[in-house]
């Protein structure tokens, strides 16, 4: 044990600025500080906190020294006895000029960002590998879940074909309670809210956008091709009503937004990357259907590998903070004995899909005419564009005519948008209540 000790005590000092000191920062630095021993024993020498960015200082920040503290992130970033930095500031614009800074002055980044790695992963990468710093980011995706370093380094020998997952806590728990309990999408947002599962803002949530930078990152990783967030296509939660539910019920399926990452292969073998978010019907036998509450869940399937799933807590400071430390380990761990990280290879440059290309089922309700010949109808509108039936149910609909549910086999995504508007204008069809994508089957 002295042995140990004094190679501890010789080996150099990693010397660290945390920009930001929000809940995961604080978290961050409580732990560093709480375990400071552990630490050094698994990098093989010491971690010290030498400077701790904010942007107010007269906020009073209770077991904070003041010394550490300034406004100058740029200042900080650039000290001599600076080797790493923790980015948990949150933001595209002001944290990419920072980053960007301390990569370029060989500086290796621990980020939390799923918005600034996703908005400019590539020139983040580029500018890690000019400087043989590097840049680690398993935090900007589902928090504690460890996804980010197995698609880096686990699957690098694999092919992965899909990666699907619940990447969004406060949509989750939405979901799943209207699920289970029959209530509105509007009480139980007003729950996640109260509970302090969602901003008093919640498009980034229920809107999908928080879900579509993390499948921008995710498919950047999977399939090693240039993704951004404005390549995913989003739509959020917002639409779906009861009757949704019930009717994912009916179909032995529940409702998740998910996030889906997914190679394309067209007719004559060209190959492309579908990155896609929207609340979908997943069937109750289907590993993600039982991810409840404010969990968070990736499901990947590779050629050799096969299938793998990936579960827990998404978001939340201590989460986020266990995270970003497993990267503050490996990060200082190559500072104090020399290597580098996996950088993120872009090597195979595979096109974004037009997602009209897309194929998956959907599960289409519609109110129509109570007569004979109407189902004959519209089984001839979806022929028409090639889109095949899996199933139809009819129910009464009282005096508004007949309920009719249609899902279908696997159809392209176009085909079934001209469908659903050749719908719409069929004199037999007065209302198409709702188009619900099906996945998992």
């Amino acid at each position: 044990m002295a042995d140990q000790a004094d190679n501890n005590a010789a080996a150099p000092t990693v010397g660290v600025a945390l920009l930001g000191m929000g809940t995961v920062g604080t978290e961050v630095l409580r732990i560093l500080q709480e375990d400071a021993q552990d630490f050094t024993a698994r990098t093989g020498g010491p971690i010290e906190v030498r400077g701790i960015a904010v942007s107010d200082l007269s906020k009073p920040r209770p077991g904070v020294s003041s010394e550490l503290l300034t406004d100058d992130a740029f200042g900080l970033v650039n000290r001599e006895d600076i080797d790493l930095v923790i980015e948990v500031i949150g933001g595209i614009d002001y944290p990419r000029t920072v980053v960007l800074a301390a990569l370029r002055a060989g500086k290796s980044v621990v980020t939390a960002n799923k918005a600034l790695v996703a908005a400019h992963a590539g020139e983040l990468s580029e500018a890690a590998d000019s400087s043989g710093a590097d840049l680690f980011f398993e935090a900007a995706v589902a928090a504690a879940i460890p996804v980010v370093g197995p698609l880096r380094r686990s699957l690098a020998g694999d092919r992965v074909n899909q990666v699907m997952g619940i990447v969004n806590g406060t949509t989750n728990f939405i979901l799943d309670a209207m699920y289970k309990r029959g209530a509105s999408y509007d009480e139980m947002l007003a729950e996640a809210t109260a509970l302090g599962y969602a901003e008093a803002d919640p498009s980034a949530d229920v809107d999908g956008y928080d879900a579509a930078s993390k499948a921008a990152i995710l498919a950047n990783l999977a399939f090693h091709s240039p993704v951004g967030s404005d390549d995913v296509h989003v739509e959020g939660i917002r639409s779906i009503n009861v009757a949704d539910i019930e009717a994912a019920k009916a179909a032995g399926c529940t409702i998740k937004l998910l996030a889906i990452c997914e190679r394309l292969v067209d007719d004559e073998g060209q190959e492309s990357v579908s990155a896609r978010v929207y609340p979908a019907l997943i069937p109750l036998d289907h590993p993600l259907s039982s991810v409840s509450e404010s969990f968070n869940a990736i499901f990947v399937v590779a050629e050799y590998a096969g299938r793998l799933m990936f579960y827990g807590n998404g978001a939340g400071g201590a989460p986020t903070a266990s995270a970003v430390l497993g990267d503050v380990v490996a990060a200082a761990r190559n500072i104090v004995h020399g290597g580098r990280a996996p950088g993120m290879s872009t090597y195979a440059n595979l096109p974004v899909g037009d997602f009209g290309s897309v194929r998956t089922r959907y599960h289409v309700d519609m109110v129509v005419d109570d007569r004979p010949g109407v189902l004959a109808e519209v089984a001839s509108t979806f022929s028409v564009q090639g889109v095949s039936l899996k199933t139809v149910r009819q129910e009464d609909a009282g005096d508004a005519g007949a309920r009719l549910v249609v899902i279908t086999h696997h159809a392209a995504e176009s085909d079934l948008e001209s469908t659903v508007d050749n719908l719409k204008n069929l004199d037999a069809v007065k209302a198409v209540n709702s188009v619900i994508r099906m996945e998992g089957n």
